[in-house]
């Protein structure tokens, strides 16, 4: 590998961990209330460029707008170098474009959720959706921007032709997490909004036919969590089979810990009733868990990945 792809792949590893960053500052954001910080305004805030005597949920939503506008620009870097730097038809120049188009359509939700005013006391159903939109578009992004490292690593380009049951169990998968993602997304806003003080009057929120719909809907991200995950942990095992390279199974194995780990996680968040920083660290390990789902569709869907069904397809021709 020379020297510029070298510098490729660092500066693409760097991109994706600086993006996990301001997403996590953006949950923090919702998480405090802060997202009229800078009030119904955008780019600027409260009219101001560059906010004077900012309160403490100006500071947070600006912070926010600051690096969510570095991370634009890293973005628009990785693409112009990738179109640069690769060939016509290098799996690297779509990735790259994928990840601006993606960027570009964060920021776009992320402006309208402050223009329409879809931030911190509202509590409509509208906001719910555009929350929901909101982690759809992060995912998205953030798969992008892996599959982008993926193939600047020097992984081989993916086909959706001929993959058979290993195609099925990828979409499966793929399509479990992202609503999984969305419907944690509903869960955190109802955590937010509706703050229990102790976890039984949580739960009697969540089974309450008199409350909010946010928080009768709160109920399903668990349910929604063993069975996604009962999937996701199936079908990486049975892609490792079909598909038995090293890049395969090692993913396939660190999925299985991790979405373990997730899981406890999720129940500490539940335990501990919320707190702002279990929020985060739950957020960032449905976004690690997501990555290497990523990383393992990408290797089981490889043009040059090994196939244990073709073999047995051959050896039943043969018998």
């Amino acid at each position: 590998m020379s020297s510029s792809s070298r510098g490729y792949r660092v500066f693409s590893w760097f991109t994706l961990a600086f993006s996990l960053l301001v997403v996590l500052w953006g949950a923090y954001v919702r998480a405090t209330g802060s997202g009229a910080g800078c009030g119904d305004h955008w780019p600027v805030c409260n009219g101001e460029v560059v906010p004077r005597a900012p309160s403490v949920q100006t500071l947070i939503e600006y912070t926010h707008r600051v690096t969510s506008g570095l991370v634009m620009v890293f973005a628009v870097v990785l693409c112009v170098w990738g179109l640069r730097a690769h060939a016509k038809g290098h799996p690297v120049r779509t990735g790259a474009v994928l990840s601006l188009v993606f960027m570009v359509t964060e920021a776009a939700l992320g402006a309208a959720l402050v223009l329409f005013k879809m931030v911190a006391d509202n509590e409509s159903i509208a906001r719910a959706w555009w929350m929901g939109a909101h982690l759809l578009n992060t995912f998205l992004l953030v798969g992008a921007l892996a599959l982008t490292c993926w193939w600047a690593g020097g992984g081989e380009r993916l086909t959706w032709r001929r993959q058979g049951m290993t195609g099925w169990l990828v979409v499966g998968s793929l399509v479990g997490l992202l609503t999984l993602g969305v419907s944690g997304a509903i869960a955190a806003l109802g955590d937010t909004l509706y703050p229990a003080t102790s976890l039984a009057e949580g739960l009697r929120q969540d089974v309450s036919p008199t409350a909010h719909i946010l928080l009768r809907l709160r109920v399903l991200h668990p349910v929604l969590a063993v069975l996604v995950g009962a999937l996701v942990v199936f079908s990486a095992g049975m892609v490792a089979r079909l598909r038995p390279s090293p890049a395969v199974r090692r993913s396939a194995m660190q999925l299985g810990m991790l979405y373990a780990l997730q899981l406890v996680a999720g129940l500490v968040n539940v335990a501990l009733l919320a707190p702002v920083w279990m929020q985060l660290v739950h957020l960032l390990l449905a976004d690690v868990v997501w990555i290497v789902l990523v990383r393992l569709s990408a290797a089981g869907l490889a043009l040059g990945a090994p196939r244990t069904d073709v073999k047995l397809k051959s050896e039943l021709s043969l018998s």
